[in-house]
């Protein structure tokens, strides 16, 4: 069983930090090494040309490792979600009539390029709504969510976590039945991947896109997506040099080469090569695999183990273990709590966490202790 992991991080002290699906902390790890990125970029005679190239493959093949790809050829390295969406977009096989099945509230990065696809193509957009009910509301979601499935559809594109309230969508169920469909499956992995187990060959989805900067522990505009056949040889977003074949050569770099590097590396963004946020994310991601992501979960889940039902004593709702991450979860408010004034009171007794409508969102993470939890539930009962 992992124990607090604070120590490797500089919260302010005082601070319970319970907001890491807004934005995680930086390892202190990863300071360093964008500190040591920005004096190599200093002192430019220092970068050779070899380092364009050794440190994404590095960074590539970990991110393979946590997602359990079949190889780092299915690995892009992309800026953010929106743009690895949009790649898959325009790769989006679809004829006139069929549909794209979404749920209510996903995050944008995961609507706006598929409503412009399907404004293009012709495509009907069906979204799932979350049940009003609070009983088996998870359950009946997913239910809710497979039935929607049927020979129309093209696309299923999801998260796997809820960004506002953590509840876990069945992506291999989702994958199954799509695919007997013969549509094509997309996920957001943004409020999962990095804090909850994901291995896209045993879900059997056909897309991975991620950003960074959330449990990924990244700097901002850093992200990864993975493809799988249904969309690996596609037309990338942007024609860049460093995608192409023999562009290690830059003594033949105007011979220009009309075929891509390998794989998924066609869709990593321009400027790829980032000497200060790439070895910011290698260092966290050999954390996150030296943690095991199966045990950042479960340090979450004995986290909050014995506050739940606290909270239910005093009114408040959270969805059943089963059906949510344990460490992204909504809490939804009794009628007597104003969202906005809880959050000013939390905010003053150094508690931050998000309003989301008549939900607040807690994500705990291994920065977190005890202390943290036992301060959010004391706030709670008070109000």
């Amino acid at each position: 069983m992992l124990i607090c992991q604070k120590h490797l991080f500089s919260l302010d002290p005082g601070v319970r930090y319970l907001n890491g699906a807004y934005m995680s902390p930086l390892l202190n790890a990863s300071v360093d090494a964008g500190i040591e990125g920005l004096r190599r970029k200093s002192s430019p005679n220092r970068i050779a040309a070899e380092d364009f190239f050794t440190d994404v493959e590095i960074l590539r093949g970990l991110f393979a490792q946590l997602i359990n790809a079949r190889t780092a050829d299915e690995v892009a390295l992309v800026p953010s979600v929106s743009y690895g969406i949009a790649a898959l977009a325009k790769n989006l096989k679809a004829e006139k009539g069929q549909k794209i099945v979404m749920v209510e509230a996903q995050f944008p990065s995961n609507v706006y390029s598929w409503q412009a696809v399907a404004n293009e193509k012709g495509l009907d957009i069906q979204s799932v709504g979350m049940p009003v009910t609070q009983k088996n509301r998870g359950r009946e979601w997913n239910e809710r969510l497979l039935a929607a499935i049927d020979d129309r559809t093209a696309l299923v594109a999801v998260p796997h976590a809820h960004w506002a309230n953590g509840t876990l969508f069945d992506l291999k169920a989702i994958s199954r039945k799509a695919h007997r469909h013969g549509a094509v499956v997309v996920v957001d992995g943004t409020q999962s991947v990095g804090a909850y187990p994901m291995d896209v060959q045993a879900l059997g989805i056909d897309a991975l896109v991620c950003a960074a900067y959330k449990w990924l522990l990244g700097p901002y505009q850093s992200g990864y997506a993975w493809f799988s056949p249904a969309f690996i040889d596609g037309a990338p977003l942007e024609e860049n040099w460093i995608s192409r074949q023999h562009s290690e050569d830059f003594a033949r770099l105007v011979d220009y080469e009309p075929n891509y590097q390998p794989g998924a590396r066609r869709f990593d963004a321009g400027e790829r090569s980032n000497f200060v946020s790439v070895p910011m994310c290698i260092a966290a991601l050999r954390q996150i695999l030296a943690w095991d992501v199966g045990a950042i979960q479960e340090y979450c889940r004995a986290l909050i183990a014995d506050s739940t039902s606290k909270w239910a004593e005093n009114g408040y709702w959270t969805e059943t273990p089963d059906a949510r991450t344990a460490h992204l979860f909504g809490i939804q408010l009794p009628e007597r709590v104003n969202a906005g004034q809880l959050q000013q009171k939390l905010k003053e007794q150094g508690i931050f966490v998000s309003v989301r409508g008549s939900f607040i969102r807690v994500s705990t993470y291994l920065y977190n202790d005890q202390h943290d939890v036992d301060s959010l539930t004391g706030v709670l009962a008070g109000v």
